[in-house]
């Protein structure tokens, strides 16, 4: 394998690793543009005394420190404030607040084995959380306990002592216990009960049939919707919300199915007065075994893009 293929080969891995450090797609894109830069450039002076993979990671996790020397953490609706109680008097949309943005699944390894841990460590909550996380500490904690490096390692990459790592990833863990999501939050139905919830909600959303949806909703659902701040906590203030912003009947919106964060996600577009339909916003859905537990409609339609889908779409297709 020349040195271009093996660098190929670990560029999902790396994109991963950096929009968790800097929990947006484009930035990461744009850490590992540069990883690969540096790569490169410095290739006469690898020593191999690691592997190729462990160096291209030492890389990228200097290129999104000093990134996050000069940028602020990446936000969701919900971190902001308390959720909001009158859907018609929602805030304008904040183009200034840096938020978090969905990671499109299509760029993951498809090794199983490898997709599941990735894929947990990727999911919307957790990387929100590891938001409110310190530069280096966050690092520590994704090298550690999502890298599964040794302490030493991490030591000698962020030039500290070991026992400098092993305090900082106390307090990581000690953070991230109070804002992460429970290991059994991320349970969600079996195959066939989640096949039939997705089935169910993409066609009650497209009739906003805002009965069915109460039936798919769990009683502390979530809805979300950056760039717009505000955010609406419990299915009756969400089907409140709902009721007021999509309008009835079927042939008004349709949503394609795809995956981000290793979660369920659907495309939603809006038929327009040309008869078209143009892209609106990118949902991501967090389901439990009682339903649809948390909405996070991202309405930035340059999105789709990275997710391989048009911003526009005929009604033939």
């Amino acid at each position: 394998m020349n040195l271009e293929d093996e660098f190929a080969q670990y560029r999902g891995q790396l994109v991963a690793h950096c929009y968790r450090m800097l929990g947006s797609l484009h930035d990461a894109e744009d850490a590992v543009q540069e990883t690969y830069l540096r790569a490169w450039r410095g290739f006469a002076d690898f020593e191999e005394r690691s592997s190729v993979k462990t160096w291209l990671y030492r890389i990228a996790t200097r290129v999104c420190l000093n990134a996050l020397q000069h940028s602020s953490r990446r936000m969701v609706p919900s971190a902001l404030g308390a959720p909001g109680i009158d859907p018609h008097d929602l805030e304008t949309q904040s183009l200034e607040t840096s938020w978090l943005e969905p990671f499109p699944d299509l760029l993951l390894s498809t090794d199983p084995a490898q997709v599941v841990g990735t894929r947990q460590s990727l999911r919307l909550a957790m990387v929100a959380a590891l938001q409110h996380l310190p530069a280096r500490q966050r690092a520590v904690l994704i090298l550690r306990d999502v890298l599964a490096w040794q302490a030493s390692e991490v030591a000698d990459l962020l030039v500290t002592t070991t026992a400098a790592v092993n305090s900082s990833l106390q307090r990581a863990r000690a953070e991230m216990a109070k804002l992460a999501p429970a290991e059994d939050d991320f349970s969600e139905p079996d195959e066939p009960v989640r096949r039939a919830l997705l089935d169910q909600y993409a066609k009650a959303f497209e009739k906003a049939d805002l009965v069915a949806l109460k039936g798919l909703l769990t009683q502390d659902t979530r809805w979300e919707m950056p760039p717009i701040p505000t955010w609406f906590s419990g299915r009756d203030d969400v089907l409140g919300l709902l009721a007021t912003k999509i309008l009835p009947g079927e042939g008004r919106r349709i949503l394609i199915e795809t995956s981000a964060n290793g979660q369920p996600a659907f495309a939603m577009y809006v038929r327009g007065d040309d008869g078209i339909f143009h892209a609106h916003s990118l949902k991501v859905l967090t389901l439990t075994k009682a339903g649809v537990s948390a909405v996070m409609a991202f309405h930035n339609p340059s999105l789709f893009a990275a997710f391989g889908l048009p911003i526009d779409r005929c009604p033939q297709e």
